[in-house]
């Protein structure tokens, strides 16, 4: 019995509208981007180790104790509870922005295998793009990593998630640059400013002197061929629909038949 439905694919494919018919069509829980609480990710929060919690005076390290979950080697942040200088201090571990590689690795498999050892029978979840695009986010866009590095992380997960007979519904997209434009009239230019700085920035676009919107173009177009490329190589099942976003109704239906097998 399917228990795990992904839906991955570029920023403005439509995952989360996809994420969402496909938890209300089969009754499963949905946990998109920043949906808070998410059993396999971790949103705006840190991990500090503790030679670093001990660097904090003993009352600072009281409260981060307090409010926080005790794991090997340190604590994990929910950066929420912290305002003021506290909040200043720990922002400097957040996970996915600030950790080396060596720390950041270890935690975020933890954190799948919780969510495996610790589901439900009866539970099944979608999940909206923490299989592909966050770790390529990480090991391709901000530590320009190859793709086989790339490849046998997101390999490790698939290992850890097995037991759920996950599959992973790819929103593959022709016309990047058209969806992001469209995608702008409801974000606004700061959120573009953001992503093409992201991408722009770090260590994958400054090693390919990506700028502005063409380079941030081309950025999500070589992810989006590696992660294709990943997802042909990797012991996972997947569905990959082409271009979608030109009718959605046409897709559904197709996603619906191909979906309710797994649930028969």
């Amino acid at each position: 019995m399917r228990e795990l439905i992904i839906v991955e694919g570029l920023p403005c494919s439509g995952k989360s509208s996809a994420a969402r018919h496909i938890a209300e069509k089969f009754n499963m829980r949905c946990f998109d981007e920043d949906s808070g609480a998410h059993p396999a990710d971790y949103e705006f929060h840190a991990f500090v180790q503790m030679s670093e919690l001990e660097k904090l005076s003993y009352d600072e390290q009281s409260e981060i104790i307090e409010k926080s979950e005790r794991k090997a080697g340190g604590v994990i942040v929910s950066l929420s509870k912290f305002r003021g200088d506290l909040f200043d201090k720990l922002i400097r571990y957040k996970i996915y922005d600030f950790l080396p590689w060596e720390t950041e690795k270890p935690v975020m498999l933890g954190k799948w295998r919780e969510f495996s050892e610790n589901k439900k029978p009866d539970e099944k979840y979608v999940f909206n793009c923490v299989l592909l695009q966050n770790p390529m986010c990480e090991t391709m866009m901000r530590f320009n990593f190859s793709i086989d590095r790339s490849r046998a992380y997101i390999g490790e997960i698939c290992g850890i998630i097995k037991s759920m007979s996950p599959l992973v519904v790819y929103l593959k997209n022709d016309n990047i640059a058209d969806s992001v434009k469209r995608a702008v009239n409801e974000r606004g230019n700061d959120w573009l400013s953001a992503v093409i700085d992201y991408h722009c920035n770090g260590a994958y676009g400054r090693s390919k002197r990506l700028g502005g919107f063409d380079g941030y173009i081309s950025a999500l177009e070589e992810r989006q061929r590696r992660e294709l490329t990943i997802l042909s190589e990797i012991d996972i099942e997947s569905i990959v629909l082409n271009n979608p976003q030109t009718d959605w109704q046409a897709a559904y239906r197709t996603l619906d038949k191909i979906l309710a097998q797994g649930f028969a």
